[in-house]
């Protein structure tokens, strides 16, 4: 247990001194580790990040005592760690592309092609404006007639009969681009 009488920074300090603590490299070496990885390995800082995370979780129960060059030990472990995500990646990637040719043989590219067509309908009514757009799936897929949808609405028929129009006008102008 820590004395209360001794300032924390003391105590770090002390551990420092007398044997290398892990938080006492911690703070000293962070940093360094982080900036090697992002430098010289050219990580992302997010990856550089994580790696450093898990050299610190392989060094803790590690006895710091015996070890001269600090910087040399932790850029092995961060290097052994950088090659270790490289080797997973490409096994995902791998693998990703076994299945995606596998699946990618199966699939029927007039089916793929009718599926894409139907995502860009949907994509292109659902950007109507709300209005247009209630009037457009009534006639189109629920098949009513001008007078009904109108009815229903509360609008009159030639307002439905422009909605139309407009929706097929806004569609055709869509898929043009």
């Amino acid at each position: 247990m820590a004395d209360p009488n001794v300032d924390s920074t003391e105590a770090d300090e002390a551990d420092t001194l007398d044997a290398p603590s892990v938080k006492a490299w911690h703070l000293s070496h962070s940093a360094w580790v982080h900036g090697f990885l992002v430098r010289t390995l050219r990580a992302q800082p997010s990856e550089a990040d994580d790696i450093v995370q898990d050299t610190w979780l392989r060094i803790i129960r590690t006895s710091l005592a015996d070890i001269e060059h600090p910087r040399a030990f932790l850029s092995r472990i961060a290097v052994n760690l950088f090659r270790d995500r490289l080797r997973r990646e490409k096994v995902r990637t791998a693998h990703f592309r076994l299945v995606f040719a596998r699946d990618r043989s199966s699939i029927d590219p007039i089916a793929l092609a009718e599926q894409e067509g139907e995502l860009e309908l949907e994509r292109l009514i659902l950007d109507l404006p709300e209005n247009i757009r209630d009037v457009f799936l009534l006639i189109r897929f629920r098949r009513m007639t001008n007078r009904d949808i109108a009815t229903q609405l509360g609008i009159f028929v030639k307002t439905v009969e422009w909605r139309i129009g407009r929706a097929i006008e806004l569609c055709a102008g869509r898929l043009r681009v």
